[in-house]
């Protein structure tokens, strides 16, 4: 099975644990505000590797993942080509590389199902805490979120909890509390992450052409 890459970090040490080998899978639904890889959002691009071609990849920095570290698929939306996934994670796994699933649980199918199944570690973006500011940030409702937060609960997948703090739209102790409650409220969840709202994405919307929808907040300080 093949799939659309859109770019690799070779030592990656923020997304998930110990040192990663990241893949950016293409293709996004979503248009989150603060997205930083505007260039995985199209479906269609990005460069074409087979899931065995990715394993023989990894294979070559495994002398660096140690105890704790492995695979991390990022992007883009992985659960956007959850089948192709599914086949990396399966062989992964044979070779005992830990993996990890960085998503925002826009999807639920029986390919996510599969895909969910292969993996060790979700890293769940849990973009607000209200369903209107929800909506609005990103396009997706956050009773999806929390219908996959569900599925990991079910599954008992050991979860992160992720989310940027954004000045003059999250960062108060209301969504602090609401988020602490929703990770309080199921087991699976071992820790919950705040990342700090950063600008460097906005060379890549300017080589695109298109707006930053945040050019005007502050970086979080």
């Amino acid at each position: 099975m093949e799939g659309r890459v859109s770019s690799f970090q070779s030592l990656g040490t923020v997304d998930g644990p110990g040192v990663r080998y990241v893949i950016f899978l293409q293709g996004c639904p979503l248009r989150c505000k603060c997205c930083h890889n505007p260039e995985t959002w199209d479906m269609h691009g990005g460069t074409v590797y087979s899931a065995q071609q990715l394993v023989e990849r990894l294979e070559r920095y495994r002398n660096y993942f140690g105890e704790t570290g492995g695979v991390t698929l990022s992007g883009g939306e992985p659960l956007m080509q959850a089948a192709f996934a599914a086949e990396l994670f399966g062989l992964c796994r044979e070779r005992g590389i830990h993996t990890c699933l960085d998503t925002s649980g826009c999807v639920l199918n029986a390919d996510v199902e599969r895909l969910l199944d292969r993996t060790d570690l979700v890293l769940l973006d849990y973009k607000q805490t209200s369903e209107p500011l929800y909506h609005d940030f990103c396009g997706m409702h956050m009773a999806q979120a929390d219908a996959f937060l569900d599925v990991l609960e079910r599954k008992r997948i050991p979860t992160w909890l992720r989310q940027v703090i954004i000045p003059q739209i999250n960062d108060s102790e209301e969504n602090l509390e609401r988020l602490h409650a929703v990770a309080n409220a199921h087991c699976c969840v071992e820790k919950v992450e705040l990342l700090p709202f950063r600008k460097l994405c906005e060379t890549k919307y300017a080589a695109m052409g298109i707006p930053f929808p945040l050019a005007d907040i502050p970086e979080y300080r």
